[in-house]
């Protein structure tokens, strides 16, 4: 299964957020959070919040546990450049470009968590199988059982009600 987050129009640039987004991909949640927390970059604390966000996600959705994910992708695309320009010598300008980023997050089950997930879907199809063949075989031994009483109270009743008949 897979959860996702995005933050859109950072106001960082995405080379200093790729920085940031490097350290944490492919590490666990917790893991995460943790260096996050001791990194000092100035987009540390809006990845982390994303993460949080995603984790968030993934508990409504699914109600997963924090332990039970990882960070499977996290990228950071380039936002919209605002353009401001700034005074030079002989009446010139220059532009500087302040860059946003765009971050997008999928978490993921960590493996263990998908295999044990695997392992009691298989198990459980076993013994859904085994049940079906069950009821099965009961279902086609119980109604020739039931014809077999039947038919043999029918013809007990009509000798019954002939005799009475009779006698009159």
């Amino acid at each position: 299964m897979e959860w996702n987050a995005t933050l859109k129009n950072l106001r960082i640039s995405p080379r200093k957020t790729r920085l940031v987004v490097d350290a944490v991909r492919g590490k666990s949640v917790r893991e995460a959070i943790l260096i996050l927390d001791t990194v000092y970059k100035k987009s540390s604390l809006p990845v982390k919040k994303l993460i949080q966000s995603a984790v968030a996600n993934a508990k409504t959705q699914d109600s997963v546990l924090e332990s039970q994910l990882k960070i499977d992708k996290i990228f950071v695309d380039a936002g919209m450049t605002l353009k401001r320009f700034r005074p030079r010598a002989f009446g010139r300008a220059y532009t500087i470009r302040k860059r946003s980023s765009h971050i997008s997050l999928t978490l993921t089950e960590l493996d263990i968590v998908k295999n044990r997930k695997l392992k009691t879907e298989k198990s459980e199809e076993k013994l859904v199988k085994e049940v079906i063949t069950a009821k099965s075989d009961i279902k086609s031994s119980k109604p020739r059982a039931t014809k077999k009483t039947a038919t043999a109270k029918k013809s007990g009743t009509s000798k019954a009600t002939k005799k009475i008949v009779s006698d009159k």
